[in-house]
């Protein structure tokens, strides 16, 4: 599962990238500091089924700390997004084809208004950040439309001629760019769009674009310097028509992260406060930024980083999380590990879905499965619930 990290240069990007997965990145307040794109881990958090049997679990792919399971998520950091950049412009190209394979973006924006779109510094206030929603939107879908019309009119006379459907013509010219046959379909079928794929236009090709973008590059809005804002302004920006928006302050999260690492503090990311572990190591300047984050968080719940990547996981994409097991007694794979694995997976999988997810040979050779909470036997199309620990049978 992939997350891009995106907008446009000097917004706090890496800031947020850093402080989601404590990997060290460049970090600096002009634009285009990021050039090759960052790769890291984050958590999203759940509650281990371990604390039902009493028995401590042994993770496998997802750690547990103190009853909540941690399960990992990769994050993509790429370099910032000028306009125009899917004609090549600033970094455009190299940044729109390191998000082939993303899931889902976070769109970093300066909620402060004080950056244009090139990520220059400008008074705060005097730049919309929903302007870069627009933006941003817009040069994604250009990218794809671009894609889909390399050499289209002669492909969509002959897929005309031979009765193609639509959604496999275009389904075909996107691959490697993270597109299920699925969102092609629903795309394709919610975009108002000539029989005759030969007559479609390069405005059709961009209204399809924009469809694709939305149900294959779903984008969750990240308010960044949320510390420096007004709560009237952040209101504005959580009104953007169809995104869902956290506030977030990043370089205050990142503080806090090096600060838990260092052993200063006791923070758990995501967390609503924190304790000073040694405070005859903090320096003046250490305790009075401490003194003013420990405000923000008493008035805001949490810095946003961590709400952000959840709320794109589990909201945005709509992922729930099941446990592989092999027995379904005790909860155990063939060695005796309590609880292994976690898996995200989309809302709505089956048990066989599960079972691919797994290993390949378990989906080819499946025969049924077992809720391990109430031992009922299931069938391959049982539709898997969050939290189920499951068991699957398969052929040897």
């Amino acid at each position: 599962m992939e997350l891009g990290v995106v907008g446009k240069p000097n917004v706090g990007k890496s800031t947020f990238f850093a402080a989601a997965t404590l990997v060290p990145v460049p970090i600096a307040n002009y634009p285009f500091t990021t050039i090759e794109a960052n790769r890291g881990v984050a958590y999203v958090r759940k509650p281990c089924p371990h604390t039902e049997l009493g028995v401590a679990c042994k993770p496998n792919n997802a750690p547990c700390w103190g009853g909540t399971r941690l399960i990992p998520v990769e994050l993509l950091d790429v370099a910032g997004l000028v306009p125009k950049a899917h004609e090549g412009r600033g970094l455009g190209n190299k940044f729109l084809d390191d998000l082939r394979q993303a899931n889902a973006l976070v769109h970093v924006v300066d909620a402060t208004g004080g950056t244009d779109f090139e990520g220059n510094a400008v008074p705060p206030g005097s730049h919309d950040p929903l302007d870069d929603v627009r933006f941003l939107e817009d040069e994604l879908a250009h990218w794809i439309a671009g894609i889909l019309a390399r050499n289209w009119e002669k492909e969509a006379r002959r897929a005309d001629l031979e009765e193609v459907p639509p959604e496999k013509v275009v389904f075909g010219r996107l691959t490697g760019l993270g597109f299920t046959e699925m969102q092609v379909h629903n795309a394709v079928r919610e975009t108002a769009l000539d029989p005759k794929m030969a007559r479609w236009t390069s405005d059709d090709l961009l209204r399809l674009a924009r469809t694709l973008q939305h149900r294959g590059k779903p984008m969750i809005l990240a308010a960044n310097k949320a510390d420096l804002v007004s709560q009237d302004r952040l209101e504005r920006l959580s009104q953007a028509d169809g995104y869902r928006t956290v506030p977030t302050s990043a370089e205050y999260e990142l503080a806090l992260r090096r600060a838990a690492s260092a052993g200063l503090i006791g923070y758990e990311p995501g967390g609503s406060s924190f304790q000073i572990l040694l405070p005859e190591k903090l320096s003046p300047a250490q305790e009075k930024g401490l003194a003013k984050i420990q405000v923000f968080l008493r008035e805001r719940g949490s810095t946003g980083v961590q709400a952000c990547i959840e709320e794109a996981i589990f909201k945005l994409l709509d992922l729930i999380v099941v446990y592989p097991v092999e027995d379904e007694h005790h909860w155990t794979d063939k060695s005796g590990n309590v609880l292994p694995d976690a898996f995200l997976v989309p809302r709505g999988s089956t048990a066989v879905d599960v079972a691919f997810k797994v290993h390949t040979d378990l989906g080819n050779h499946f025969i049924r499965a077992i809720n391990a909470r109430t031992k009922m036997v299931v069938g391959r199309d049982h539709p898997v619930q969050d939290g189920d620990v499951i068991k699957i049978v398969a052929k040897v």
